[in-house]
């Protein structure tokens, strides 16, 4: 695995940003560690891999998490340069499980919002298992 990368610190990262990240940047981010999870995939393919999602891991970036609006830009775009890197790692089979975690914690997208989030709510209650 590549320096900076730990299992257990993507899942962490994970779950604290993924209600400011947004959908976009989560089903990213698990697209590339469904990837790399796989055997068939090369091993050059995984260093890229696991050097994006240690980047998105990372507290120092090019812009800090934390400003609010643009803080994931930069890790959007490493996700999104890593994906278009190690493409032919993407299968069908990576992309539908990265899919169905993301519904899974996102929803599907299609509740109404009637004003205010109801309990259980789960885009502010994600629960990384």
């Amino acid at each position: 695995m590549a320096r900076g990368f730990s299992e257990q610190g993507f899942w962490q990262s994970l779950q604290r940003a993924a209600v400011y990240a947004g959908r976009e940047v989560v089903e990213k981010a698990l697209t590339l560690y469904f990837a790399a999870q796989r055997p068939e995939t090369p091993v050059w393919a995984k260093t890229v891999i696991y050097s994006a999602l240690a980047y998105f891991i990372l507290p120092a970036d090019a812009i800090p998490d934390f400003v609010l609006l643009t803080g994931y830009v930069d890790d959007l775009g490493t996700l999104a340069a890593a994906l278009g890197a190690v493409a032919m790692a993407i299968t069908p089979e990576v992309k539908a499980a990265a899919k169905q975690k993301v519904t899974d914690w996102f929803g599907d997208g299609t509740e109404v919002s009637s004003g205010s989030a109801p309990e259980g709510d789960a885009i502010r209650e994600i629960v990384i298992e």
